[in-house]
């Protein structure tokens, strides 16, 4: 009796609990839509901030920020998908692995403050890159890697065995087994972690603000060693910043609901590519 009765208080919590987050975040995204909405438009996607950012638009901003996430994905995804490969398929399991990995799960949860400043003393003062678009992608990927590696390393997991014992049973070779038994079902988790991991990097303002963004910036980034405008940071400085908060804030919600409808795009894109691989290999 005592059990079931634990057992519903248990319930009925968890279920307040995951309604209630339900209601603040459908709040959040409404505030946002409802006061962001009637800013936006095509002066406000296509043109250039002016008169200290409070009038004007902010596409080289979108495009910053288009950059920085195409860089943190050209580096942070090989990397850290090789790296679970490593992990799950070709390192002794003991005890060097499992520090390896408390490492990994413990920078996972390290501040993303602390991710700039690294950034800062590496790539940009020690390496000489500078605050750039790749000084910026570097340590977003850094950040992402973490995050990266535990998803595919749990997707790789979920394969059985028994598609790895019968390919090597024909005579395969490790990497063959890997390659065509595998990959082919873990890709989709492997994905929809990465570029989940990665759209959170997208929001993310401490580890550019050291390393790559700029608040005004009229003309767009030619290389990867050039400065760029980034929604995060300009949201930022538009919401804390400027001196006459009143007058920006439609552009602080016009810029927070183009970077909320940015990142949703690229979780929606891990979505369907999660769907069109469980399709293509079913198990």
């Amino acid at each position: 009796m005592k059990s079931r009765i634990t057992d519903k208080i248990v319930s009925f919590l968890m279920f307040g609990t995951t309604y209630f987050i339900v209601l603040v975040v459908a709040y959040i995204l409404f505030d946002i839509i409802h006061n962001g909405l009637p800013a936006i438009n095509w002066e406000f996607l296509s043109g250039t901030p002016h008169n200290g950012g409070s009038e004007g638009g902010i596409f080289p901003a979108i495009v910053g920020t288009i950059y920085l996430v195409l860089g943190t994905i050209a580096v942070a995804l090989p990397l850290g998908m090789a790296c679970a490969i490593y992990l799950t398929e070709y390192a002794r399991q003991g005890n060097f692995t499992k520090l390896i990995r408390l490492s990994i799960v413990t920078l996972a949860g390290v501040p993303s403050i602390v991710f700039g400043l690294f950034g800062l003393g590496l790539f940009v003062i020690f390496l000489h890159f500078g605050a750039s678009i790749l000084s910026g992608s570097l340590t977003l990927a850094c950040m992402t890697l973490p995050i990266i590696i535990v998803s595919s390393e749990e997707a790789l997991r979920s394969v059985p065995k028994q598609l790895r014992e019968g390919s090597l049973a024909l005579g395969a070779t490790k990497w063959q087994t890997i390659y065509t038994n595998v990959l082919p079902y873990s890709v989709p988790g492997m994905l929809t972690g990465s570029i989940l991991g990665i759209s959170r990097a997208a929001g993310e303002t401490a580890p550019i603000l050291l390393t790559a963004a700029a608040f005004y910036l009229p003309k767009l980034p030619k290389s990867i060693f050039d400065q760029v405008m980034a929604l995060p940071y300009h949201l930022y400085v538009l919401a804390t910043q400027h001196p006459d908060i009143d007058k920006v804030r439609p552009l602080q919600y016009g810029t927070a609901l183009v970077l909320v409808v940015l990142i949703l795009s690229v979780n929606l894109a891990a979505i369907f590519l999660r769907i069109h691989y469980r399709r293509k290999y079913k198990w």
